[in-house]
C-alpha cells in the first residue's frame, strides 16, 4: 500500500484540525478517548457538531446514512481525535454496534438503532465480560430465558465502560444451558432504563470512573432485540470484536505523550544542561518514536485492507497487540526520563506535564486487556495467521 495520504484526505485532515482548534477550549487537557466523563455536557455538544458534519459515521455505507469514505479516512479521523485528546466519539455505537447490525441486524433494527447513533443522540456500552468470564468469554453465565415474546435476563457484567452514561447496552447472554459453551449464546440489545438494570461504579487506580458493573435482575427484553439467530450470538459477538480491535488510538496516544515529554526535556535543565542533551534520554525517545510510528503504520495497513475488501483478522490482532504494548513501553520510558518527579500526580507541586505521564502509564495496562488480552491476540496470530496447531 501507499502510506501517503491522498489530497482529499489531506484536505479533510486540515478541516478537522481547524474544527478542533475552534471547538476545544484553550489549553485543553482532556483525557482522550474517555475524556467524555470529564465534562459530559461538552462531550454531547461536540458529538452533535461532529454528527452534523457527518464525521461520526462518514465511513458507513451511504445506504445507512454514511458518506462511504475509505476506512483510511476514518482511521485518520480517529487518529487526530485521539492525538488531540478530543471527546465526542461513541466508539461503541459507531464503530462496534453499527457495523455489526449492518451484517446481522434486521431491517427494523437498522431503522430503529442506526439513525440515533448517526445523529449523536445515543450512548452505547458493551456487556461482554463478567466477574468470572474475561478472556474465556464463552464461559459467561448471564442467562436469558424465553418467556412469551420476551427474554428475562439475569446476571451481571463488569468492566462495562461508560455504562453509567449509556442509554443502551449490547450484551451476550446464555439462552441454552445444555449447549457447548461457544453455542447457546445470544446477542441482545437492552435499554438501560429497563426495570431491573442497575449500575455500580468501578473506579480505576488513576481515580477515573470509566468502568462499571452492571446488574441485571429479571430484566424483561422484547425478543425483537435479538441480533442474529438465537443461540448463535457468539459469532455475532466475535464479529463485533474484529471491529473493536485497532491500533490507531494507541499509536496516537503514544505520539502525543512523546511530543509532550520531548518539549519538557528541551526546556528542563539539570546540572547546567538540558535533559535533551542526555544521550540516554534521546535514545529512549527515538526508540519509542520508531515503535509508535510502526504501530501507526500497522493500523493504517489494517484500514487499507478493509478498503480493499479484505478481512484483516490476524492483521487487526497484530495491530492491537503491538499498539497497546507500545503504549506501555512509551509511558514506561517517559516515566524513566522524568525521574522521581515523574511520579507526581496532577495538582501536586513540581509535577511535570500536569502529572499526565504516571496516569497514562497506569491506564496503559488496561489497554493490553480490553478488546482481548495480548495472549488472546497472539493466539489468533498463531492459529489464523501462521497456521500453528493449538497447544
Amino acid at each position: 500500500m501507499d502510506f501517503r495520504l491522498s489530497a482529499a484526505d489531506e484536505d479533510f485532515q486540515t478541516s478537522l484540525l481547524q474544527f478542533l482548534g475552534e471547538e476545544l477550549p484553550p489549553g485543553w487537557e482532556g483525557r482522550g478517548r474517555w475524556a467524555e466523563d470529564d465534562d459530559w455536557d461538552f462531550t454531547k455538544s461536540l458529538r452533535k457538531k461532529l454528527a452534523d458534519k457527518g464525521w461520526l459515521t462518514m465511513h458507513w455505507p451511504e445506504e445507512y446514512g454514511g458518506q462511504g469514505v475509505s476506512p483510511v479516512r476514518s482511521a485518520l479521523f480517529n487518529e487526530e481525535m485521539s492525538y488531540n485528546r478530543a471527546p465526542g466519539r461513541d466508539i461503541f455505537g459507531v464503530r462496534m454496534l453499527a457495523p455489526t447490525l449492518m451484517i446481522y441486524g434486521t431491517e427494523e433494527q437498522k431503522k430503529e438503532f442506526l439513525l440515533p447513533v448517526a445523529k449523536g443522540e445515543v450512548q452505547w456500552c458493551q456487556g461482554y465480560s463478567e466477574p468470572g468470564s474475561g478472556s474465556d468469554l464463552a464461559s459467561l453465565q448471564t442467562r436469558a430465558v424465553a418467556d412469551g415474546d420476551d427474554y428475562v435476563i439475569n446476571g451481571s457484567k463488569i468492566w462495562t465502560t461508560m455504562a453509567h452514561r449509556a442509554d443502551w447496552i449490547m450484551l451476550l447472554a446464555r439462552t441454552d444451558t445444555d449447549a457447548p459453551k461457544h453455542r447457546g449464546i445470544s446477542f441482545i440489545l437492552v435499554d438501560m432504563k429497563t426495570p431491573g438494570v442497575t449500575v455500580q461504579p468501578v473506579h480505576n487506580m488513576t481515580g477515573g470512573h470509566d468502568f462499571n458493573q452492571v446488574f441485571l435482575d429479571n430484566v424483561r427484553v422484547p425478543k425483537r432485540n435479538l441480533v442474529g439467530e438465537e443461540n448463535r450470538g457468539w459469532y455475532v459477538g466475535v464479529t463485533l470484536l474484529d471491529f473493536e480491535r485497532s491500533g490507531i488510538d494507541y499509536s496516537a496516544i503514544s505520539r502525543r505523550i512523546l511530543s509532550d515529554v520531548t518539549e519538557h526535556v528541551k526546556n528542563t535543565r539539570a546540572n547546567g544542561k538540558t535533559l535533551a542533551s542526555d544521550t540516554r534520554v534521546r535514545n529512549l525517545l527515538i526508540d519509542r518514536y520508531i515503535e509508535s510510528e510502526t504501530a501507526r503504520l500497522l493500523a493504517y495497513g489494517v484500514a487499507w485492507m478493509q478498503g480493499e475488501g479484505m478481512v484483516p483478522n490476524k492483521e487487526a490482532s497484530m495491530s492491537k497487540v503491538f499498539g497497546s504494548e507500545t503504549l506501555q513501553r512509551v509511558t514506561g520510558s517517559c516515566l524513566e526520563i522524568l525521574g522521581l518527579y515523574g511520579q507526581l500526580r496532577d495538582g501536586e507541586a513540581w509535577a511535570p506535564i500536569r502529572g499526565r505521564v504516571p496516569e497514562d502509564w497506569m491506564h496503559s495496562f488496561s489497554h493490553t486487556v480490553a478488546a482481548g488480552t495480548s495472549e488472546v491476540q497472539r493466539n489468533i496470530i498463531a492459529s489464523r495467521g501462521l497456521g500453528l496447531p493449538r497447544g
